[in-house]
């Protein structure tokens, strides 16, 4: 909620239930705390939230583009419940933090990727269509501290593209009231060759009939840089509604692309509003 990207990058948190009673007798030991034993109770019995929303967003009609279009996309976020601070950002991919220490967490993620076809701009015809795909890969999330979170993202592309994606951020977060959150901060994302390939390249027939100029990019690099920033209101304790604004300038071989470069725009600008419910639940012990 990644507030979650790559707030939404895990030895799960010691679950106890501590028997604490006095000694009777010296014959009669105090009880132990409890400590999880085996895989299940490790990693899996405890305390969980599922968070599932939406967002809609108004932004660049494809990557690279210069025109705006409408964009709705699902919000999915898993993990241990009450472990530590907790933001979750609009560019957070659905995850799941199997490995929750409170302040870092470490888990699968996945990113559902769209099909792109000249449907979405006039700037795409005579390119060859992206089929719809998804990515797969880790996230980490890193709280240095309770008002600032750091997350990362590696995800290997399927179907859509073959390439491997990485997405950094760091938002600052601060509460205005119990109600009322505002955070922000700076990303960068890169990418492989055979990512810019299925995304930005142009072959010899692609430029015959699209009018563009071939292009191949020549390796991979960082695709953008930004910033981004939210205005967040908890509505109730499991209701949660955000409004944000994503600023980010394509690089390397996105930027040298001769779709950007002819057609589209180096600057992408994305606004947006979501709405998340939060589902608490437990899973018993062995």
């Amino acid at each position: 909620m990644l507030r979650t990207l790559l707030k939404t990058t895990v030895a799960a948190a010691a679950l106890g239930c501590t028997l604490a009673s006095p000694a009777l007798a010296q014959s009669t030991p105090t009880p132990s705390p409890y400590t999880p034993t085996g895989f299940w109770d490790t990693y899996f019995a405890g305390g969980w939230s599922l968070t599932l929303g939406a967002q809609a967003t108004v932004g660049p009609s494809y990557e690279g583009a210069s025109n705006m279009g409408f964009l709705a996309a699902p919000m999915v976020s898993l993990g241990r419940s009450g472990a530590g601070p907790v933001f979750t950002s609009r560019n957070d991919n659905p995850g799941l933090a199997v490995f929750d220490s409170g302040n870092f967490q470490i888990g699968p993620v996945a990113k559902i990727l769209f099909e792109r076809t000249d449907s979405a701009s006039n700037d795409l015809r005579g390119l060859k269509d992206v089929p719809w795909g998804g990515e797969l890969g880790l996230f980490m999330n890193y709280y240095p501290s309770n008002w600032l979170r750091l997350r990362a993202e590696v995800r290997q592309g399927i179907r859509a593209h073959h390439g491997v994606v990485a997405d950094l951020a760091a938002d600052a977060f601060y509460d205005i009231t119990p109600t009322w959150r505002i955070s922000g901060g700076p990303r960068i994302s890169a990418a492989s060759e055979s990512y810019y390939e299925a995304y930005y390249g142009v072959s010899l027939a692609e430029s015959l009939a699209s009018g563009l100029n071939i292009y191949h990019p020549d390796g991979g690099g960082i695709k953008s840089v930004g910033v981004g920033g939210a205005l967040t209101w908890k509505a109730t304790d499991k209701i949660t509604t955000s409004a944000f604004a994503e600023y980010s300038r394509l690089t390397g071989p996105a930027a040298d692309s001769s779709l950007v470069r002819e057609r589209g725009n180096v600057n992408q600008l994305l606004l947006g509003v979501s709405a998340t419910y939060r589902f608490d639940f437990t899973v018993p012990g062995t």
